[in-house]
């Protein structure tokens, strides 16, 4: 079966915008989703991270736009984790890795995802804390590389960290999230390209259902919309991705 036979599918032009939505309302860019949902539909690897990365872009961008305009937006949060992330982001693009640690890693940052959504850990605290600058440069190190490594941003990790140490409110972390996924995509895309590699001409074909479950996403969570239902969904949408990426290393 060729990209394009498998990008016709009804049921991932669904599931697309969906998981665009969820991840858009919490300020993240949906590239572990799109990951899970393209590594489920049996695409290549080839086509897997690039993709991943454009349309994290996409809707990294249009989350931070929402969130920014509703004053949610800590710059003192930001740049401490983006100061060490964006190079290390490109330099996890520019590696090459195997299809077996690549399965394993991703499979792995889904569990975080899983975890994320279903809000099992990094609930808001009561109170707010001075953020942490040697601890944030460094987990903005290991969360850049990684991120350029298999192609997501690292808002799905960052995210929880953020939240857990109680060094933002739950606005100002999807805010924080959506700006430091913007940036490490576009770096780890770059460190991708740069080695070589080619973004696919058929992943424009995703880019439109995504824009707009990313726009209607980022703002409604931006406001007060709650989806719960959905993002139970989505958990185990992730959770057949991972048995099978854990099953197929």
């Amino acid at each position: 079966m060729t990209i394009i036979d498998l990008l016709d599918s009804p049921l991932l032009l669904l599931l697309l915008p969906i998981v665009a939505f969820l991840y858009a309302s919490v300020g993240h860019g949906g590239a572990s989703g799109y990951l899970a949902l393209m590594s489920a539909f049996s695409f290549p690897m080839t086509f897997m991270k690039p993709t991943a990365l454009v349309l994290n872009i996409l809707v990294s961008a249009v989350s931070f736009y929402f969130y920014y305009r509703e004053k949610n937006f800590k710059w003192n949060l930001f740049y401490p984790f983006a100061l060490t992330s964006i190079p290390f982001s490109f330099l996890g693009g520019f590696l090459k890795i195997d299809a077996f640690y690549y399965k394993i890693i991703l499979a792995t940052v889904l569990i975080f995802a899983v975890v994320r959504l279903l809000g099992i850990f990094g609930k808001e605290k009561s109170t707010v804390k001075e953020i942490n600058l040697p601890l944030a440069l460094f987990f903005g190190a290991v969360i850049g590389f990684l991120s350029g490594l298999i192609g997501i941003g690292g808002g799905i990790v960052l995210s929880p960290i953020l939240l857990l140490f109680g060094w933002a409110t739950m606005k100002q972390t999807a805010a924080v999230s959506a700006l430091f996924i913007f940036v490490n995509s576009i770096s780890g895309l770059f460190g991708f390209i740069s080695k070589g590699g080619v973004i696919p001409s058929s992943s424009s074909v995703l880019i439109g259902v995504v824009f707009i479950g990313g726009l209607l996403g980022a703002y409604y969570g931006s406001t007060k919309y709650n989806s719960k239902k959905l993002r139970y969904i989505l958990s185990a949408v992730l959770g057949i991705a991972i048995i099978k990426l854990y099953t197929t290393a």
